[in-house]
């Protein structure tokens, strides 16, 4: 990526995610045994169950909120840079502390990108900034996390 083009996407990105509030405020309710429902101010709700028999665990929510962050982050980016993005999906494995407390040491993602005139230096790019820059999830996180990203491309129209 030229100079020119790098000056050109950082302008297309001003005013991304400046719409945030900063406060959010949500909702956790106790329903039974471990089990909770969690409700977004939008009215969403997330199934909590630490035996995973209602809903998710906790530690599998955060995963996955990682992985949206990214995904919203990287689509969008490479979408600014005129990709064709046909298709995204992503592989998640969390490696965790096994003493208490159990946070993640490591994360390995692999994105699979589907689409037109895919370009990996515009794939490492728009990873780059999602870390570096955009994803509220990833730098909500502990700084001593390992997180790999790997991508598949697939061509198609």
């Amino acid at each position: 990526m030229t100079i020119a083009e790098n000056n050109s996407l950082e302008e297309s990105l001003q005013g991304y995610k400046e719409k945030i509030i900063p406060l959010t405020k949500s909702t956790l309710t106790w329903r039974k045994d471990l089990t909770f429902v969690g409700t977004t101010p939008q009215g969403y709700e997330i199934e909590f169950d630490a035996n995973a028999q209602e809903g998710c665990k906790p530690t599998e929510a955060l995963l996955l909120s990682l992985a949206g962050c990214m995904g919203i982050d990287i689509v969008m980016i490479l979408q600014k840079m005129r990709v064709a993005v046909r298709g995204f999906s992503m592989d998640l494995t969390g490696e965790r502390n096994q003493a208490p407390p159990q946070y993640f040491k490591a994360i390995d993602m692999v994105l699979h990108i589907a689409g037109k005139n895919l370009d990996s230096k515009k794939v490492d790019r728009a990873v780059s900034l999602s870390h570096d820059k955009y994803c509220s999830v990833y730098n909500s996180l502990r700084k001593d996390m390992d997180v790999n990203v790997r991508y598949v491309l697939e061509e198609r129209d």
